[in-house]
């Protein structure tokens, strides 16, 4: 007999309180109740802005600024992500974490268990 593949649950996370807060939700009532055996596979999106849409400027000195910018912006997605392993891992869910570093077309997938 086949064994029937979990439905996947995506949330979209940002720096925000409210995106940590819905996660912790979304854990504790789809995968608290099932330690260890939850219906479903747990995606975890979070989308890095562009350099340009930060900064909202153009001009002279622009092109600067903007990769300042792209290092923060790397360093505030590499903190939110580390924030919803951290969450994740306090209720031993797996999850899959999909962000983009680069905002190239090839996205980025971080597996973390």
């Amino acid at each position: 007999m086949a064994t029937a593949e979990k439905s996947v649950m995506v949330v979209g996370i940002d720096d925000s309180e409210h995106s940590f807060y819905a996660l912790q939700w979304t854990l504790d009532h789809f995968f608290a109740p099932f330690p260890g055996t939850a219906p479903f596979k747990l995606v975890i999106v979070h989308a890095k802005p562009s350099p340009a849409t930060a900064v909202g400027l153009a001009g002279p000195g622009a092109a600067d600024v903007l990769p300042y910018v792209e290092a923060d912006l790397k360093k505030i997605a590499a903190r939110v992500i580390g924030k919803a392993h951290e969450i994740c891992s306090s209720k031993s869910v797996t999850a899959i974490y999909q962000f983009d570093c680069d905002n190239s077309e090839k996205k980025k997938k971080k597996t973390c268990v």
